[in-house]
């Protein structure tokens, strides 16, 4: 019972990724779910302690790099189609980026509590890739090329990219974790989840979250150290291979799929054609409003408008328990353009310089802990990798759906790790950054 109370303030964290397990409705729309309702409860709960406990709630540079984005996003709101899209678009702007980035700053105490939190991930992502898999075995996951095989978890054939982002991050905390200088145990485990996570990676055939995850593991082993980025990088890519073909995952459409990533241009499949031209309509907006866009949410008003007749009605989904049915194509799945069109260049700037800022705060206190050989190296990578990983997928989508939450857990991990962590102290029982992260996030006490 002491043991459970220790983690007290962390447990609402782990009850947000342990809902996103939960299987959702069939022929849902995808939208905002239980994980958000608990993330909203998160940070009111933060706020209740901060109250309670009388301190300032971020340093100013915490303030300032997380509380850039709403300048943007307030600007666009007022310019939205109607003042319900404007509230509604500010709402899911703020938790994603500002709130619960903040919460997860402040009620993350140490090192301890981030590795809990990234072992959550980790579990979540075996778990929604174990669904996955039998999915794809069985022949109930949702449509692909005319057959019931692509792996989407939980989540369901309208959120196809819902259990792509849990396998990704998940296989990114496990990287993370092998990769650092903690016991032997934690690093063969990690290895071992990210090997197990490669299969249903592969078959939710989602060739944006393939892309980010190659990336974001090259930049992790490249953090790691040169000499072991050529070491676990071999075996990753030895082992991986038969691992994949062990699973009989050389199929005819995963390669199709593999090779497609390489001729976009060349042969692109409709899907392809779809997101160029929703890119093109995108830019088009913002040269008519280049400084606010277009308004909140606005990005569907204005689609047709700016779009070639190149573009499909809609993207064809079933499966997984749902029926058939053409789903909208409601942004331009690009995080940067959606911004972009819908906020202008101001909303942009904002928002990628907020994030711009974390990541050089997490990869600077990165390598002070490898200079200063002090422990934390694990966080670091896990922290440098979500990141990463994030604002390269953010190529290929945007925020939607219930895994959205967890990108925005993802950005608290980043910020503890770059604002809190380079203060670290022990706690008993803990593992570095007890008061002295909290001092630094929250700011002296109020007098």
């Amino acid at each position: 019972m002491t043991r459970v109370g220790a983690y007290a303030p962390v447990l609402p964290l782990l009850a947000v990724v342990v809902l996103l397990a939960l299987p959702l409705g069939p022929g849902g729309e995808g939208g905002a779910g239980p994980a958000d309702a608990v993330s909203a409860a998160v940070v009111l709960f933060c706020a209740v302690r901060l109250v309670r406990d009388r301190r300032r709630p971020l340093s100013p540079t915490a303030a300032v790099v997380l509380g850039l984005p709403v300048l943007g996003v307030a600007v666009a709101a007022m310019g939205a189609v109607s003042p319900g899209e404007g509230l509604t678009g500010l709402g899911r702007y703020l938790q994603v980026f500002v709130l619960v980035p903040a919460a997860v700053l402040l009620l993350l105490r140490d090192r301890a509590d981030f590795r809990l939190l990234a072992w959550s991930f980790v579990g979540l992502a075996v778990w929604q890739g174990a669904v996955g898999v039998h999915q794809y075995a069985t022949g109930t996951g949702a449509s692909y090329q005319g057959r019931p095989v692509r792996a989407v978890g939980t989540f369901g054939a309208q959120d196809v990219m819902g259990m792509a982002t849990v396998v990704s991050l998940g296989l990114v905390c496990a990287v993370g974790l092998a990769l650092g200088a903690g016991p032997v145990r934690q690093r063969i485990i990690g290895l071992a989840c990210a090997l197990v996570l490669l299969p249903p990676l592969a078959l939710s055939f989602s060739r944006g979250a393939w892309i980010a995850t190659a990336v974001t593991v090259a930049a992790q082993l490249l953090l790691s150290g040169l000499r072991r980025a050529l070491t676990a990088g071999a075996v990753v890519v030895a082992v991986g291979v038969i691992v994949v073909g062990g699973f009989g995952l050389g199929t005819a459409m995963l390669q199709e799929r593999v090779s497609s990533i390489t001729r976009v241009a060349d042969a692109p499949d409709q899907s392809v054609t779809d997101r160029y031209t929703m890119w093109a309509a995108a830019t088009g907006m913002w040269g008519e409003h280049p400084v606010a866009g277009v308004g909140l949410k606005g990005f569907p008003e204005h689609r047709d408008s700016h779009a070639s007749l190149a573009l499909s009605a809609g993207s064809d989904t079933e499966g997984a328990g749902a029926a058939f049915r053409k789903q909208p194509l409601l942004s331009p799945h690009n995080m940067y353009l959606l911004v972009l069109s819908e906020q202008g260049l101001l909303g942009l700037l904002a928002l990628a310089g907020s994030w711009l800022a974390l990541l050089l705060c997490a990869v600077r206190a990165l390598w002070r802990t490898r200079r200063s050989g002090t422990p934390g190296l694990d966080c670091g990578l896990v922290a440098c990798g979500l990141l990463v990983w994030q604002l390269t997928d953010f190529a290929y989508a945007d925020i939607g759906g219930p895994s959205t939450v967890l990108t925005a857990m993802c950005f608290g991990l980043a910020a503890w790790w770059g604002l809190a962590a380079a203060n670290a102290r022990p706690r008993p029982g803990g593992d570095g950054a007890g008061s002295g992260a909290r001092t630094l996030a929250e700011g002296t006490p109020a007098r």
